[in-house]
């Protein structure tokens, strides 16, 4: 399988090849992969202005509509889900088995918000709590925000797109959508989709650009909502000048798990090994911090490491390739960096450390220094650092000194410990028996600190697309 040699963007619904600007690189080779076209500022203005004109048709659009628009998605995806698993795997870097994975997501995704479509009610109020309202009643209805502003992040150019994309067709929300231009690919295909469908024209626009001349996507005030994935240092900037619209930011952490001295240790393994080193660990929700009662500590640490150890490193074309491309050569050369200053700190390597281009191996550390980036900073890569405890309650406060606050993962049997974690846990979610990178698409996700505001999640984004309307009558007097 090959990708196509140019890929046009899409604006108000049209594929549109102005030019063939922005370069898309095969993230294990190098090497060219694809051409995409590039929007500039007249681009984005024109799309804006089409979302505008496309808000009265889409809120007037029937649920059973916009079901079918999402439905049609859902079959598209199936059929070229091959397709749509190989340009990730090049323009991401991700391993094909994760890239195939994360194509079951994008499907997910669209079907759970197919029948969302049809379920955005309201609520009867009872407005008659005093003398002066006897006689009133209420009700309201969600209705549609209007044109909605989207920019997805490189790591998932699929599912973290449909996040966003998914429930504004099923909210009735025209949007314009920037991709991440280190992997635009994957946005691009689910456009070639979208413009099969009876959506109005300007629904939807995907326009890669360039980070400096997408300015419109933040500040224009016919944009309604801004909904941003992506780091903590851009997303706060981005609500900072977004103005008076509603702004959603799922942003970054340092996320943590909570070895308890009664878990089984076998099973908490193998799932870390996954949390932290899954595609890369190139995931918000990547296992970063390790926590371990000092009991199991050494029992635990041994066996990670073992495990670690046998991470396939390679060419993520392959099928027994576990840890691929981190997405550039220089995000490689940051956290190895990171890790030699962590050494020179006074930490311990257990394995891995190695680097060559863009490939690092699968790292654990231990001893490693409070005030190092590795505990501190959001890696964003194929690292985690190990931390013994001996009193439960002082690891729940550890995993709170963070200025992140995403998920965490809680590995205990104790059915009181859990429900101190939950109270406690200064995180948007707390995953008891797995770890923080756990999510299916139908929860709300998000976090608080630093990593964010608002929730995802179909139903929850839903909410955040749509605002209450009231109507309250007065009865017979």
């Amino acid at each position: 399988m090959v990708l196509l040699e140019t890929y046009p963007y899409f604006l108000a619904n049209r594929p549109e090849q102005p030019n063939s600007d922005l370069a898309v690189a095969d993230k294990f080779t190098g090497q060219l992969a694809a051409r995409v076209a590039r929007a500039d500022a007249a681009a984005i203005d024109r799309a804006i202005g089409a979302a505008v004109e496309a808000a009265e048709p889409m809120a007037r659009m029937p649920p059973f509509q916009r079901q079918a628009v999402l439905e049609h998605c859902v079959e598209r995806f199936r059929q070229r889900a091959d397709e749509l698993a190989y340009s990730l795997c090049v323009e991401a870097g991700k391993p094909i088995r994760d890239s195939r994975g994360e194509v079951s997501r994008l499907i997910d995704t669209f079907r759970l918000a197919a029948g969302e479509a049809i379920r955005i009610g309201g609520e009867v109020l009872n407005l008659e709590v005093s003398t002066r309202a006897r006689g009133y009643f209420g009700m309201y209805r969600r209705v549609p925000i209007g044109p909605c502003s989207f920019i997805s992040p490189f790591n998932f150019p699929l599912n973290l797109a449909a996040h966003k994309i998914a429930p504004a067709i099923a909210a009735g929300c025209p949007f314009v959508l920037k991709p991440a231009s280190r992997t635009p690919l994957g946005a691009l295909l689910i456009g070639e989709i979208l413009a099969e469908t009876d959506l109005p024209p300007g629904a939807f626009s995907i326009l890669p650009c360039h980070r400096d001349g997408a300015d419109l996507f933040t500040t224009d005030e016919r944009l309604k909502l801004l909904s941003f994935t992506g780091s903590p240092s851009v997303g706060w900037s981005l609500k900072a000048r977004a103005g008076k619209k509603k702004v959603v930011l799922e942003l970054g952490g340092n996320a943590a798990c909570v070895v308890d001295q009664d878990a089984d240790l076998a099973d908490a393994v193998e799932r870390i090994v996954f949390g932290a080193f899954y595609q890369s660990g190139q995931s918000c929700i990547s296992v970063q911090r390790i926590f371990v009662h000092q009991q199991v500590y050494d029992d635990f640490r041994d066996r990670l490491v073992a495990a670690t150890s046998r991470l396939k490193m390679g060419d993520p074309k392959l099928e027994e390739t576990f840890i691929g491309p981190m997405i550039a050569v220089s995000e490689a050369e940051r956290l190895q960096q990171w890790i030699d200053a962590a050494v020179a700190a006074g930490a311990r390597v257990l394995c891995g450390g190695r680097r060559e281009g863009a490939m690092l191996e699968a790292t654990l550390l231990e001893r490693v220094p409070k005030d190092q980036p590795l505990c501190i900073d959001e890696a964003f890569g194929p690292v985690a650092v190990l931390q013994r405890f001996s009193d439960f309650d002082a690891a729940l406060a550890e995993v709170n000194d963070s200025r992140y606050g995403l998920q965490a993962g809680v590995f205990t049997r104790d059915v009181y410990k859990i429900q101190r974690a939950w109270e406690r846990l200064q995180v948007g979610g707390v995953i008891v028996g797995d770890v923080p990178s756990w999510r299916v698409d139908n929860m709300p996700y998000g976090g608080v600190k630093e990593s964010g505001l608002g929730r995802e999640g179909v139903r929850y984004a839903i909410e955040e697309m749509t605002e209450p309307r009231l109507l309250v009558i007065r009865g017979d007097q």
